[in-house]
């Protein structure tokens, strides 16, 4: 198949400046915020130019403890056949942990924290990456991530441990060069190195981003212009491989066309100059769609007995200090794990307001310390959407907000989504009148409706 070329990361707040932008190959989108059945109208006309569409998944954990979620494949396949993409990707990292393999809460993250690169880690990450791979109908590429802690006992380094994932299960690499840059910062981490310890031959495509740093922490923030130091290590790239593709990602904060337009010049640039002081413009970069990068049957040489026990636990450990206050596991560096424990908590925030605009709006400047304050003591064990009604019961159970119109305002937003189905406009439903049972004010009990006559 063809190679990727030059893409960007779509969003639907930038979905009609991309369309209208030149030299775009190909685009990716975040699977979980696409619906099989109702695409947005902007990737299908780019489909319908020819334009490749790859789902990205965020949520399925591949890193952590547990199985893979077989609904959660089936989406991301579903997904991969709407849009006719030639691979999918996600990351290497969990995203919750506990449950019953530790006999402990269910915790999510809500974001993508770093695996250990150990032994039993990798056992079952290969694992893992072997059942997910049965489930989709395209190639699936893993990306390495951008962390602000490290693991204390790690055995591999970061090259080592992608060198050996690929050498055991033939998977692709999506290549994030702006996490290269954040594992620099963050834990000392040589690109360099890692960059020459990585076997080539497997790159699936490169993601470029940008990001700040703050007290020393870099945060990847997906938010900021591409620095330097990020094209610095895309050039390293480009002069021991030919990416078959590179895509600029941008998430937030979005600014004009032409500045997203001067990026992807500067990341092209970055790339050209890494051919040239190669040699030469060619390579032997992956090409995608193709088969296993190992060229063979994927093959998993350690058991997995036991190792998902062992590090079941020590995520949840990890996960529990995060989110839930208890204490940080022996060895971690606490100043760290504070940093992203707020950075959790604080991203929680931004989802919640994005999945349910209504309540920043209803609750004025105080949603974010009251979200804050609510998120310390409660942690996410579901999807934003249940997290973002979670908090709303909270605050009316505590007789929040305290302006009776703003509290008003909630317990209608509140009723209108807790129901099984919409609530109709003056009646509640059943389900709703439940679920309201022990908040201030409602008992759950109304009149007595006359009875309705049988027709």
């Amino acid at each position: 198949m063809r190679r990727l070329g030059t893409g960007i990361g779509w969003r639907p707040e930038i979905a009609d400046a991309v369309e209208r932008m030149p030299g775009i190959d190909w685009v990716e989108v975040v699977a979980e915020n696409v619906c099989p059945g109702h695409l947005p109208e902007s990737l299908l006309r780019l489909r319908e130019r020819g334009v490749t569409v790859i789902p990205h998944g965020v949520s399925l954990g591949l890193g952590g403890a547990d199985r893979p979620d077989a609904g959660r494949l089936t989406a991301l396949a579903e997904r991969a056949e709407a849009l006719g993409s030639p691979l999918v990707t996600e990351h290497i990292a969990f995203v919750r942990a506990g449950g019953p393999l530790t006999a402990s809460p269910r915790l999510e993250a809500g974001h993508l924290l770093p695996v250990p690169r150990t032994r039993d880690a990798l056992d079952v990450l290969c694992e893992n990456m072997r059942i997910a791979q049965d489930a989709l109908p395209v190639p699936l590429a893993l990306e390495n991530i951008a962390a602000l802690f490290s693991w204390p006992g790690e055995e591999l380094t970061e090259g080592q441990f992608l060198s050996e994932l690929v050498e055991r299960t033939g998977v692709r690499l999506l290549i994030d060069v702006a996490n290269l840059h954040t594992n620099h910062v963050n834990r000392g981490e040589d690109p360099g190195q890692a960059l020459a310890e990585l076997p080539l031959e497997a790159v699936a495509y490169v993601h470029v981003a940008g990001g700040f740093e703050r007290d020393g922490v870099w945060h990847d923030s997906h938010a900021h212009p591409v620095p330097r130091p990020v094209l610095d290590i895309l050039t390293d790239l480009a002069s021991r491989t030919a990416p078959p593709g590179v895509l600029l990602e941008r998430d937030e904060n979005f600014p004009e066309p032409a500045e997203l337009e001067r990026e992807l010049a500067q990341i092209g640039e970055a790339v050209a100059a890494g051919r040239e002081g190669a040699g030469d413009g060619g390579g032997t970069g992956a090409v995608v769609g193709a088969g296993p990068a190992g060229g063979g049957v994927a093959v998993l040489t350690r058991p997995t007995v036991g190792a998902r026990e062992r590090v079941g636990v020590a995520q949840a450990a990890v996960l529990s200090s995060l989110v839930a206050g208890t204490p940080v596991p022996e060895g971690f560096d606490r100043v760290r794990m504070g940093v992203q424990a707020r950075a959790l908590a604080a991203k929680r925030a931004d989802v919640v307001a994005k999945v349910a605009p209504e309540l920043p709006v209803i609750l004025g400047a105080g949603y974010r310390a009251a979200f804050l304050a609510y998120a310390r003591e409660r942690p996410m064990s579901g999807g934003y959407r249940q997290d973002a009604l979670a908090f709303a019961a909270h605050l009316l159970r505590t007789g929040r907000p305290e302006a009776p119109g703003a509290r008003h305002d909630l317990r209608e937003w509140w009723l209108d989504r807790a129901g099984s189905t919409p609530r109709p406009r003056k009646r509640m439903t059943r389900a709703a009148r439940r679920l309201l049972r022990g908040l201030p004010g409602g008992s759950g009990r109304r009149k007595a409706a006359a009875p309705r006559k049988r027709r």
